[in-house]
């Protein structure tokens, strides 16, 4: 049987503490294909994030280099990269005014100025949510932890993009929110598994369960394969 070709991935990429010599990631190779749910677990401080964010090529790297179809992806290509393959952080940035500001920030930004806000598509992803169109009018300041989650969520999935490297996106939020975002990316995964895949770092089993299809799981900045059958 042939595999498919992988959507991005990463030959000897690892990381290194930038005031001292400690290797925060080993070398590592991954490769991460269409449809693929991955789960990474593994003990705090074992260097998870730090995975996931080398694969957003948000730090300097100290080896390595990230492949998205095929092709390298350097310096003036980054921008086009991450429009692809967005990075949630457990805790997002948000900028000052509104949900719906913070919602239209990303189409001021050179990458995404061909495209436009669609208001009707981001109220069917707040409903999805359980957010209705006041929710819009809130000010980013006065969000819980779980509404700040679903709106940053919202404003990535209003981009299509074809990867999500999700770093812990529901460990600080309530069930009912929790709930809420993992239903928003199994949604969006669904729409096209056959065109898109996320990685998604995790401390609950039972998370683990309900969104993966592989495990991988880190220790001491070494990535180790754990598959599910």
């Amino acid at each position: 049987m042939t595999s498919s070709p992988p959507l991005l991935h990463a030959r000897q990429l690892s990381r290194q503490q930038p005031s001292s010599d400690q290797l925060l990631l080993a070398p590592t190779d991954f490769a991460l294909t269409a449809g693929t749910q991955a789960a990474v677990t593994g003990p705090s401080g074992s260097g998870k994030s730090v995975f996931l964010r080398a694969l957003a090529l948000l730090d300097p790297l100290r080896s390595g280099e990230v492949f998205w179809h095929g092709q390298a992806v350097h310096g003036e290509h980054i921008p086009g990269y991450r429009s692809h393959v967005c990075y949630v952080a457990q805790k997002p940035a948000l900028t000052d005014g509104s949900v719906e500001a913070n919602l239209r920030f990303p189409f001021a930004l050179k990458v995404h100025r061909s495209r436009h806000f669609q208001q009707d598509r981001v109220a069917r992803l707040l409903r999805k949510a359980g957010k209705d169109d006041s929710f819009l009018a809130k000010q980013a300041a006065d969000l819980s932890g779980g509404e700040a989650q679903i709106m940053a969520l919202v404003r990535i999935l209003q981009l299509e993009p074809h990867v999500m490297l999700l770093d812990e996106p529901t460990s600080a939020l309530d069930p009912a929110s929790a709930s809420a975002v993992e239903g928003l990316v199994l949604d969006w995964f669904g729409e096209c598994p056959h065109e898109r895949a996320y990685v998604w770092v995790s401390h609950d089993p039972a998370q683990v369960a309900r969104i993966s299809n592989r495990h991988l799981r880190m220790v001491g900045g070494v990535l180790q394969a754990e598959d599910l059958a």
